[in-house]
């Protein structure tokens, strides 16, 4: 079995003028199930845009309202969601003195995030990974860096596929998927991705209810806070 996975951001890393930092995402076990979720969002868009929206407009979170934002969200229903929060206040202040220092702690973010979720995953028994042949991760263009995208392709098939060694403490971490063929990293322009616009709806929300204190209420979401 493949994995599909989707993920957007929410806020901007900027340590003085903002708290928090988010990724969110969707992980699909199998092209059937991704492919049917896709019809799910775009038939929950549909409705909208029949109400105020044009055909050609994309929903994204920051132009649409709350109400409808939970619509969206709760078409998702079912599949699962993932997120990371990035608590700024905690971040050396050094990492926001130079955009590659800023993307690297960003791509290892994200890559911890996504690989907590999956262990809790196979944990939970939802995938045995064994059964793993390949992941597909796809994120939205503005995301990563033209030149960040190999490195963050790089991260992941350490975390995820090969393991990875801490010469510090002289200790190796395990693979997530040991016997897994590859991975494959898909920058997506949203307008075009149904469920990259799905990823920022889950971004969205898990933004807004740890800025407002109510992480707590958020129920389903492989969640990750670092540091």
């Amino acid at each position: 079995m493949d994995l599909f996975i989707y993920s957007d951001e929410s806020g901007v890393f900027d340590k003085e003028h903002n708290e928090i930092y988010v990724y969110g995402g969707l992980i699909f076990l199998g092209k059937e199930q991704k492919d049917d979720y896709s019809r799910k969002y775009i038939a929950a868009e549909k409705v909208l845009r029949g109400q105020k929206y044009a055909d050609d407009e994309e929903l994204k979170a920051c132009r649409i309202s709350n109400k409808e934002k939970g619509k969206l969200y709760r078409s998702m229903n079912g599949a699962i969601r993932f997120g990371v929060i990035v608590n700024q206040k905690n971040v050396l202040a050094r990492i926001f003195q130079s955009k590659k220092d800023k993307q690297r702690y960003l791509d290892y973010a994200y890559k911890i995030g996504l690989k907590k979720a999956l262990q809790k995953m196979i944990a939970d028994g939802i995938i045995d990974k064994n059964s793993i042949n390949g992941i597909h991760i796809f994120t939205d263009e503005h995301t990563t860096a033209t030149n960040g995208r190999y490195e963050l392709r790089e991260g992941l098939e350490q975390e995820l596929k090969n393991g990875t060694y801490n010469m510090q403490y002289d200790k190796f971490f395990p693979p997530v998927f040991e016997s897994m063929g590859g991975i494959e990293l898909h920058n997506c322009d949203s307008s075009k991705a149904t469920l990259i616009r799905a990823a920022d709806i889950v971004a969205n929300r898990i933004y807004y209810m740890a800025l407002n204190r109510n992480i707590e209420k958020l129920e389903g979401i492989y969640l990750t806070t670092l540091p």
